[in-house]
């Protein structure tokens, strides 16, 4: 699908907080069929947008400070950010980095929410986001994992105005979807039995769709990551759980064949 803008709440953008930009252009260009173009503009570190054809879609960078860990993150459209972090300190989150220009592209801020869960907001400027998603190579869902799901439920209403499609029974056993304007955007599935390790932080996960999952694992590995949950089927298409080289975790998925 082809974006030109994108109203508040929906995921516009992900990008990537790497260790080694060369290396990650590499592993991304490869596993996706991306062409990375880095700013040439010494004030932008290296930020690299990856594009699918002519159109971005994610970008990677060396992350807000040397401590943060490699990790994909995704952003939420807004048109005012510091109205968002006033809502994220109001509801009980956390500001990690404050609003702040990003030159004549739009303005940024970063948050945790309760949990610890990172995620962003993007005003955009001369940048809207990502200009293609749903398609393969590109984003196709976000998903919060957390313990806390009720808390989730009411932080992220609060503050990106997001609607609840809870799923059968109740919230803290059963998927959830966030939706805007009756459309779903993000997931939530609670951590809440032995399949998730207790030292497992709550934390947002992004799928970017694929033609064909089993060929990415597969490609993925042969790269030099790792398949942390091999291919399998749900109701929503076919996905796997990957790491990078570098060790960021992201989700492949692809629609199911017809029947």
């Amino acid at each position: 699908m082809k974006i030109t803008e994108y109203p508040p709440g929906m995921p516009c953008w992900m990008d990537l907080a790497s260790p080694d930009l060369e290396a990650s252009r590499a592993f991304y260009t490869e596993l996706f069929g991306w062409t990375a173009h880095t700013s040439p503009d010494p004030s932008f570190g290296g930020y690299t947008i990856f594009h699918l054809g002519d159109d971005p879609v994610a970008g990677a960078g060396t992350g807000m400070n040397a401590e943060q860990p490699p990790a994909w993150s995704w952003y939420a459209s807004t048109s005012d950010p510091d109205a968002v972090a006033g809502r994220v300190e109001g509801a009980g989150g956390k500001v990690l980095n404050a609003p702040m220009d990003i030159g004549p592209m739009g303005r940024i801020a970063v948050f945790l929410d309760p949990s610890g869960a990172p995620f962003s907001v993007w005003q955009a400027k001369d940048f809207i986001g990502a200009r293609v998603v749903g398609l393969p190579g590109s984003l196709g869902w976000t998903e919060l994992m957390t313990r806390e799901p009720h808390a989730a439920i009411d932080f992220y209403s609060e503050v990106l105005g997001w609607a609840v499609k809870p799923g059968s029974g109740d919230p803290r056993e059963s998927y959830t979807e966030f939706q805007i304007g009756g459309r779903s955007v993000a997931g939530m599935m609670p951590m809440d039995d032995e399949r998730y390790p207790v030292d497992l932080p709550d934390h947002w996960m992004v799928y970017l769709c694929v033609r064909d999952t089993d060929a990415t694992a597969e490609r993925v590995k042969e790269l030099g990551g790792n398949v942390s949950i091999p291919p399998r089927d749900t109701p929503a298409g076919r996905y796997a759980v990957a790491v990078d080289p570098a060790g960021a975790w992201f989700s492949v998925i692809s629609a199911l064949p017809s029947s």
